[in-house]
This record gives structure tokens, sequence and C-alpha cells, in this order.
């Protein structure tokens, strides 16, 4: 059952598209559902796909090698999107992805994503550029962790910092 207009137009991954391009988006976009605990797809596998959570809450896994396990870096829930990263780049999933309650995803395939640049270029770029920003503010967060993580593991150690 493709989503109504309405529901594309409140998730940030469509701000500024036009209603035509959203119906156009609409006509090509499935939803996908979920048992709690299901892995949505594991981090090394081909992806060209991305997800949009229209309800439940999803875990992000990435492998650590150092410990052999599987560590959460995010919890995503209501208008979160992921997969991005694969469609974009051409490459393997960078993380897993697994439910963490029963959940409804709107399926967006690179395909309808190659269509969007044929049948209008502008809604394809501003369509990336809310990709872009997206990843820029998760990158934002991960350098803030990755600052804090340096500071507690310098004074653990008791080094000077900086």
């Amino acid at each position: 059952m493709p989503p109504a207009i309405d529901d594309l137009s409140s998730f940030g991954l469509f701000g500024g598209l036009s209603g035509e391009v959203l119906e156009f988006l609409a006509a090509r976009l499935a939803q996908t559902q979920f048992a709690a605990g299901d892995t949505v797809f594991r981090e090394g596998d081909s992806g060209r796909e991305l997800y949009i959570v229209l309800s439940g809450e999803m875990e992000v896994l990435k492998h650590s090698e150092r410990h052999q396990a599987d560590v959460r870096v995010a919890v995503l829930g209501p208008g979160d999107w992921f997969g991005e990263m694969s469609v974009l780049s051409v490459q393997h999933r960078s993380a897993s992805v697994r439910t963490l309650s029963p959940a409804l995803l709107l399926k967006v395939p690179a395909s309808t994503i190659d269509d969007l640049y044929r049948h209008d270029i502008k809604a394809y770029a501003l369509f990336v550029l809310n990709i872009a920003r997206e990843i820029s503010r998760r990158l934002r967060v991960a350098d803030g962790i990755l600052a804090d993580l340096v500071v507690s593991v310098v004074h653990r150690r008791g080094s000077p910092a900086g």
C-alpha cells in the first residue's frame, strides 16, 4: 500500500518537495512490516534501498572486531531513516539494523531515486541535499561522542590533554 502524500511531507527526507513530486514518489514506494527482533539488513550486505521508520523502534549495530561482538550505536524511531549510505555510495552496508519492536517501514529503492533524477533533477538535488544534511548532523553527533571518549581515555590514563 503506497503512503499518503501528507505522510511523506512530514519526513525531513522529503522536505521542500512539491506535491507533484511527492505524488510521483508515493506511487513508487511500499510499506514493509517487521516483527520484533527481525534483522532488516546486516553489516556487509549489499544494499540498494533506504528505509524510513513509520512506526516501531530500530537499533543500529556495528561489529567490533576487538570484542567480536555487535555494539549498539543508535536507536531509531518514527520519522528517522537509515540505509542511505549504501544507496549513495553504492558500497556494502556499514552497519546492521534490527527491530526492537514490531515495525512498519517505508522502503525507498535506489531505482526510485534514479527515477526521481530523470523525472525532476531539481527535486532529486533537494532530496540528496536532505540526505546530506542528516548525514552531516549524524557526523557532528559522532564527532562529539568521539571527542568525549578521547578526553575520557586520556583522563583515565593520567596523561595531560592537549
